[in-house]
This record gives C-alpha cells, structure tokens and sequence, in this order.
C-alpha cells in the first residue's frame, strides 16, 4: 500500500502516550498565582488522536494507562473525543500517567512535566501483536515511545508488522529530552526510526539533533527524503515549513495569530496534514491546512480541547487573512 493509499483510508492507529494536562485559569494567570486549574487529556499522540477524530477521521490509540482515577479520567477524555481505546491495557502498582501542569502565558511559559515511572513506557510486544492492522490505513508514533524499554522494541515490532501488512509508518520526531537516558541514545534510536518511517515530521531543532548539529537539520531531511515514496516535513517555527515529496521542495508559511501558549502546535499540525490529505487534498493545501490547525491550538487553553473540528477550522481559514509568504 503506498503512503496516500494508506492516508486516505482515513483510519489510524497510533502509538505513544495519553496523559493528562492541568492548565491555569483564566487565561493569562501564572501557574504559582493560579487558584483554579482545568484539566483535559494531553499526551502527544493522544492528542493526535483527538485531532483528528474531530477532523472527522478515526483513530485507535495503543498504550499503556495506569489502573487508578487518573488513568480512567485519560480513558474517559479520549472516549468524549470519539478515540477507539480497545488496545489499551490497564496496568497495577506505581506506574503513572504523564503530568503536565502549565498556562496560558506565553512571557516566561512554563510546563512542567511529571514523568516519574511513566505507565505508557510498559506497551509489550504482546500488546502490538494483538492490534487488528488490517483494519486501519497507516501506523502513526511518536517519538516519545521509543525513550525507553519495552515500548521501544515493541514499536519497532509494531512497525514490522504494519510492513507486513501493507500499512505506511508515519512519524513524528517529537523529541523531548527529559525522557531519554542520553541525547546519544535518543539520536542513534530516533534516527533508526526515521530510516524505517514512510513519513517524518518533525521541526528544525529535531532534524538537526538527528544530524549532529542544528545547521545539518536541512541536510539531513533533503536525505531521508531521498527515498522513493517517503514524505518529510521539515517545519521551521514562524518561518512555515518546507516538505519534500516526490522530488519537489514545497515551502508554506504560517497563520498569524495571537498566541496565548506554544504547545500543542506540532500534534495539531500532524492531525490536520493527514485529515486533509485523507480528504483528498493536494500536498501544499494539506500543510497549510495543518499550520492552520497548529495556529488555533495556540491561540487557545489546553491542547485536546483546543484541537479544531473541521467546521471550526473552514470558520478560521474564511476569516483569517492567509498564511505569510514561505
């Protein structure tokens, strides 16, 4: 199955972590001056998955989740959003969901990350090997799973068998330092994982920690997308992104808004790209789309809640004045 037959099922199972997000309220309060704090799903694929079950697609996350109060609460926010959860696997005793505490703040932001004993680390090989792949059109991770044992070879397992059955690999770096033993480990595996991957995304920063050094990034993505077939996405901040597919290079800018916070941008931005290409639309609409969808995200609290439903994002893309000059 090639990269866009697989998009365009529309039906995704994706690999990674659920967690919950505590953000303060209102908007613009400092976490240690907030009273109040609003707590939804996160968790990078997790709010993957919420994207684009609001965007109209469907999606299955695979992952581990602790078996207390805060791991049904992340089973019940990915259930409000219309996320299969069928290949979740409750686990006992002192692993925990990820925590992120932060605001809706962009001077000095702050999201601090409780990652101690993390449960969605405790994915099994058994666990891939139960998923049904033929009912789903591509494979999506990110790149957290693969930090730390045994999600990590249970995800390279994951991908094998995907192969095998014809799915696409589509992969996003999302490289987060807190949670690798080494940056020596997280490059040699992260770049393993691009190798094996049908589709990368992923910003400046994370290509050129791939390559030994931020001024290789470029370089590096021109490379990995020297294989036929392959699509990567090479995004640049406020300068848009450049994507390489099929021999071309397309730059794309960015939406304008005002930002109230800078998370959430890279997951909505992964939801977007696939609805659209899964809607038919060509590569250049597709990104743009996805850039959309990041500038909502930031523009609002939280990033589950934040992620537009398709009639929300027609409603920015007709009012907003166009994305900036790539």
């Amino acid at each position: 199955m090639t990269l866009m037959h697989g998009i365009g099922k529309n039906r995704f199972v994706v690999f990674g972590r659920a967690g919950m997000d505590m953000f303060a309220d209102p908007i613009g309060t400092k976490s240690e001056h907030a009273e109040s704090f609003r707590a939804d799903l996160g968790g990078s694929s997790a709010n993957i998955c919420a994207g684009l079950c609001k965007l109209g697609s469907a999606s299955a996350l695979v992952t581990s989740v602790s078996d207390d109060a805060v791991g049904r609460f992340c089973l019940n926010r990915l259930a409000h959003y219309g996320v299969d959860t069928a290949y979740i696997k409750k686990v006992g005793g002192e692993y925990r969901m990820s925590l992120a505490v932060y605001e809706s703040c962009m001077e000095d932001f702050q999201n601090v990350i409780y990652r101690n004993g993390a449960v969605d680390f405790q994915v099994t090989p058994e666990d891939v090997d139960r998923v049904d792949y033929s009912s789903f059109g591509a494979l999506i991770t990110a790149g957290t799973v693969f930090a730390a044992e045994p999600s990590r070879g249970a995800t390279f397992r994951a991908f094998e068998i995907a192969r095998a059955a014809g799915l696409p690999v589509l992969f996003d770096i999302d490289y987060r330092p807190y949670s690798w033993p080494s940056p020596q480990v997280a490059a040699e595996v992260l770049s393993r994982a691009g190798e094996e991957a049908d589709m990368i995304v992923g910003n400046d920063e994370e290509f050129g920690f791939m390559a030994g050094g931020l001024e290789k990034g470029l370089d590096k993505a021109r490379e990995l997308a020297l294989r036929p077939g392959r699509v990567v996405i090479y995004k640049k901040g406020s300068e848009g992104a450049v994507t390489f597919a099929d021999g071309e290079e397309i730059k794309t800018g960015i939406f304008p808004v005002t930002a109230v916070k800078p998370n959430g941008a890279g997951d909505s931005f992964m939801a977007g790209l696939l609805a659209a290409l899964a809607d038919g639309r060509d590569m250049r609409d597709s990104v743009l789309r996805g850039s959309a969808c990041a500038s909502i995200v930031v523009s609002k609290a939280g990033c589950a809640p934040a992620m537009p439903t398709t009639a929300e994002l027609e409603t920015f893309l007709a009012s907003h004045p166009g994305p900036t000059d790539s």
